[in-house]
């Protein structure tokens, strides 16, 4: 029969968003592309999910473990964003590809192919990552306020837990506007960091040779562990194979693969945009940095990396508003991944701005606690005992990824599961090597 016209076994039909309990801002309206379209109004129209996850990719751990690589040991861990990002882009793949063929998220098949304590283990473990998550943005939100208002940390970090009246508002007028502000917020920033690229000067040949020579010691280790956390976050699996389901796909062999390889496009465009902001916050920690012998012990001391092109007052306020829309950006799709997960897992419907006030409440215990055991010691001992605590939330991602890596590479390679589409043997062979690569990584650093 032709692949025209060949039909593939079609999934029981995922739960409709109603009947799941979750709210429609959490996930766009059902688009199916014209069969019509030229190329780029098809990509189009599968463009978006992909661009979700990758806000979580340039949330303040991203910037707490880049500047870290880059003050301390220069060039050396650009390697690590680099093969970070290819990871992520594998993983993010199977995610969108698992969701696409069976019309289910990662977490609604852990329940259904578990058994119960082992999803309810599951489902615990994904909760850890996203509270960890969670611990990230609160404390660059707390920094960014600081920053922006003088705001003591300690107030700060409690002001964190009134994003919950964000979330209300979202819910009634809609993600897009929200997205769009910030993304345009977290894009000028990009564009200021590449731009003090050029005017910096750092040292190309130093830039090129980190990027494709692996170099790690015991030091190193930890901070490329969280750099690896911080880019291939656990939740974003778990959610990416959920958003994918926003796009109506006919059940004939073409229009599968016609829409799995525009996911593949969506991801790439996606998440390169996030490798290059990423990249830049590196390289340009290790050029104004550790070329000049600073060492960086507080995240508020990277705004000066902003200086030459906008002066420091200005730095200053660029630098903290961006920081505080990556923070907001990713309570976004955290609050939709952690949807995701607990309905997966559990079947239990929790509405988003209560579920958001317990993790939010969650991630501000440890925030806080960390910061009242400073207060006597002075403002710079709160700020150095911030700087650690971010990057130890990342360094914990990447210990907790592995429990979702394994079961979708698993599912993605079980051919009762995704029929035609299931992962060639080269392919499982390279997902089951990152897996491997991840976990004795991780087990490494805990032993």
């Amino acid at each position: 029969m032709s692949e025209h016209v060949r039909m593939v076994r079609q999934p029981p039909p995922a739960p409709s968003l109603k009947r799941r309990g979750l709210s429609t801002w959490a996930e766009p309206v059902p688009i199916e592309p014209h069969k019509s379209a030229s190329i780029l109004r098809r990509a189009f129209a599968f463009s978006g999910p992909a661009f979700l996850v990758a806000i979580g990719y340039m949330d303040p751990g991203n910037w707490a473990t880049d500047i870290e690589g880059g003050s301390r040991f220069h060039y050396e861990l650009l390697w690590v964003i680099l093969a970070s990002n290819l990871i992520a882009i594998l993983l993010q793949i199977l995610s969108s590809r698992l969701g696409v063929v069976t019309g289910r998220d990662l977490p609604q098949l852990c329940r259904e192919r578990f058994s119960k304590p082992a999803a309810i283990f599951f489902w615990v473990i994904a909760e850890i990552a996203i509270v960890a998550c969670d611990l990230a943005e609160v404390l660059g939100s707390a920094i960014a306020f600081n920053l922006l208002f003088h705001i003591p940390l300690l107030p700060a970090v409690l002001i964190t837990a009134l994003d919950v009246l964000i979330i209300l508002v979202v819910q009634s007028r809609g993600a897009r506007p929200i997205e769009a502000v910030i993304l345009t917020l977290i894009g000028t920033m990009s564009v200021c960091y590449l731009f003090e690229i050029y005017l910096a000067h750092p040292a190309w040949g130093g830039i090129a040779h980190g990027l494709i020579t692996p170099t790690l010691s015991n030091d190193s280790l930890y901070i490329a562990l969280g750099i690896l956390g911080a880019t291939v976050m656990p939740h974003n699996l778990y959610l990416h194979s959920h958003l994918v389901q926003s796009r109506k796909v006919g059940r004939t062999f073409k229009e599968i693969r016609s829409a799995l390889r525009y996911n593949v496009v969506d991801t790439v465009v996606a998440l390169n945009l996030a490798f290059f902001v990423n990249a830049a916050i590196l390289i340009m920690a290790a050029a104004v940095f550790f070329e000049r012998g600073k060492v960086v012990t507080e995240i508020q001391q990277a705004y000066y990396t902003l200086t030459p092109l906008l002066g420091t007052s200005l730095a200053s306020l660029a630098f903290g508003v961006a920081l505080l829309a990556s923070g907001q950006a990713s309570t976004i799709t955290g609050t939709l991944a952690g949807q995701v997960v607990m309905e997966g897992f559990l079947q239990i419907k929790v509405r988003p701005w209560l579920r958001r006030l317990i993790t939010r409440s969650l991630a501000i215990v440890p925030a806080a606690l960390v910061i009242a055991s400073q207060l006597g010691n002075g403002e710079d001992a709160q700020n150095h005992a911030i700087y650690n605590l971010l990057i130890l939330s990342q360094v914990v991602l990447s210990v907790q990824l592995s429990f979702a890596t394994i079961p979708l590479v698993l599912f993605t390679g079980k051919r009762s599961l995704m029929g035609e589409f299931v992962n060639p043997v080269w392919l499982k062979v390279l997902a089951w090597a990152v897996v491997l690569a991840i976990a004795g990584l991780n087990a490494y650093l805990i032993f």
